[in-house]
């Protein structure tokens, strides 16, 4: 107990030492803080970078600038965080604004300028401080749902703009701003075996263990039986006032006997360590059942700042003549609302009788050095850092296809997989490419002709081959009648579709001029707004090309008729 309590006044002195502004800044939405999503919680690939305000299911709501600075960044895509605004501000820190519907009148006409000069609808900026100024409180967008949103909500970060770090917003005085009584869900509870004699209530591959409420509010796993090095795993949800989602908990604190053991906050991070996300839950489990175990150990030291402070790799060794392995989990959210699981891990000279299913394979993959592999016109190339452990790979090709082990092995950094294309004619090769499949779907992958072989970089192992599209992207449902009189439409829009190697670019001209579409590919829409001035009185002639990323291309051409007048009598025609 004194050991624990000695933790708890050492975290509580280092947190004090970096204290955050709680008054300097003011929320960005006019709308209750029920965060959708939260800080640091595991999404695919990544850790999430901020806080998602709800926005009560649709767009439209004012974004105002949370403190005194300037538009810093400026960037519009088609995926990720969509159209995204960046304020920078006097006091070193850095706030974001994603999946905007659109910008404030003063950013869009400089937005707007930008992307006619450069013909594109992806545009991104950089501006100085004295460039565009906002106040405090200022109107600089319209909540949306653009990118690669999930549905309308603003996502919104606090960065430090020297190290672009990303830091917890609810250290920002949101946490005044939001109700949360509930304490962590406990979900599930997971014991790994870590070395080859290890066993686990009978089995040497991971076994879930039962938790049980008991009367004081805390939960009692079920005692694990065990031999060798064992380490643990906890899935965990939080869900506060005016949420419904279950999202990601704050902190998690294994104790050994009353000794802090392994923990890890959710206080901040950098964007190069995002990816460890992979690392950081049981990857596997989470590819077969969709549910996210957060590793309460490490095997092989990574570098994610929130567990890379640990003086202990949290693993168990389990040994005839120790005493029982009593352990706490603590699992808190920002609030302080905790829940606590105790349990005990026992020593048993049992024998599996459950045994995990392994091969040994030709190729073994140290995962410190590079490997290259080759066979039959294929070569694959895995750098070092690729993966998080060693490992016995599946390698083989048939027929020019690769069977690169399974996608339940995370990947870290870029694999180049090379495929001969020497017997491939100029035209055939020109819609040829590299593409990920399995038995439910196709993937394409940009790819390169290097020096008779086709090459593409690709974050995940599986199945791979050499693929063709020669079908041309689709335009379709435009939003008006051909020749029709459209005056009291704001803006025109079309349907665009690619069926494989997707789309990389669409244009459009109105009377031979070019307009800005603006895309979004979650309901594959594009659109125009007449408030860019292009259109003409009378007759307009539209033309709209579309071009997927093998060169397939198709062209749709058709005619309006409007009048700048929003007093005269439309007539069909």
């Amino acid at each position: 107990m004194v050991s624990r309590l000695f933790f708890l006044l050492f975290t509580l002195i280092s947190f004090a030492q970096q204290q955050y502004p709680e008054d300097y800044f003011k929320p960005p939405l006019d709308l209750p803080v029920c965060p959708s999503g939260t800080f640091g919680e595991v999404r695919s690939n990544h850790f999430h970078a901020g806080l998602d305000y709800r926005t009560q299911k649709r767009t439209g709501f004012p974004v105002h600038a949370a403190a005194d600075g300037y538009v810093s960044r400026i960037k519009v895509s088609t995926y990720g965080y969509g159209t995204a605004l960046y304020i920078t501000h006097p006091n070193g820190y850095t706030t974001v604004y994603a999946h905007l519907e659109s910008y404030a009148p003063k950013i869009d006409d400089v937005v707007r300028a930008e992307q006619y000069r450069r013909k594109l609808f992806q545009v991104e900026m950089f501006f100085k401080p004295n460039e565009i100024p906002v106040q405090q409180g200022e109107t600089v967008a319209i909540s949306g749902n653009t990118g690669s949103s999930g549905g309308p909500h603003l996502h919104f970060e606090y960065r430090d703009t020297e190290t672009q770090k990303i830091i917890n917003p609810l250290h920002f005085g949101l946490k005044k701003l939001m109700t949360d009584t509930q304490a962590p869900r406990i979900k599930g509870l997971m014991v790994y075996p870590l070395n080859d004699d290890a066993v686990v209530n009978g089995s040497n591959v991971p076994v879930t263990i039962p938790v049980v409420l008991q009367k004081d509010g805390t939960y009692r796993a079920n005692a694990v039986m065990a031999k060798g090095t064992v380490g643990l795993s906890i899935n965990a949800s939080d869900r506060s006032t005016g949420s419904t989602n279950n999202n990601g908990v704050y902190k998690v604190q294994l104790f050994r006997n009353d000794t802090l053991d392994f923990n890890y906050t959710f206080d901040t991070f950098a964007f190069s360590e995002t990816r460890y996300a992979n690392n950081f839950i049981d990857y596997a489990y989470y590819h077969k059942k969709r549910q996210r175990f957060h590793k309460l150990f490490t095997q092989t030291p990574y570098p994610l700042s929130v567990v890379s402070g640990n003086t202990s790799n949290g693993q168990f060794e389990v040994l005839p003549n120790n005493t029982p392995h009593n352990f706490t989990i603590e699992v808190a959210d920002f609030h302080g609302n905790k829940t606590t699981v105790h349990g005990t891990i026992v020593h048993t000279a049992t024998d599996a009788k459950t045994n995990k299913k392994e091969k040994n394979t030709p190729y073994f993959v140290a995962a410190a050095k590079d490997n290259t592999y080759s066979k039959d016109g294929v070569t694959v190339h895995i750098p070092s850092g690729t993966f998080y452990e060693d490992f016995y790979m599946d390698f083989e090709v048939n027929d020019s296809v690769l069977y690169l082990h399974n996608p339940t092995v995370p990947v870290h950094k870029n694999i180049t997989l090379s495929f001969d294309v020497s017997h491939l004619s100029p035209e055939v090769l020109q819609k040829t490419f590299i593409s990920g499949f399995s038995e439910k779907r196709r993937s394409y992958h940009t790819s390169h002709l290097e020096n008779g072989k086709l090459t593409a970089k690709v974050k995940a192992l599986g199945n791979y081959k050499l693929d063709q599209d020669t079908i041309a992207p689709k335009i379709y449902t435009p939003s008006f009648k051909e020749g029709s009189w459209i005056s009291k439409q704001q803006t025109f829009s079309l349907k665009i579709s690619d069926n494989f190697a997707g789309i990389a670019t669409f244009d459009a001209w109105l009377n031979n001029k070019w307009v800005l579409l603006h895309y979004e590919h979650k309901t594959n829409t594009v659109f125009h707004n007449f408030s860019d001035g292009i259109v003409a009185n009378g007759r307009n002639d539209l033309k709209v090309v579309v071009t997927d990323n093998v060169g397939n291309s198709t062209t749709y051409n058709t005619h309006f008729f409007r009048t700048q007048n929003t007093n005269a009598v439309e007539n069909d025609k």
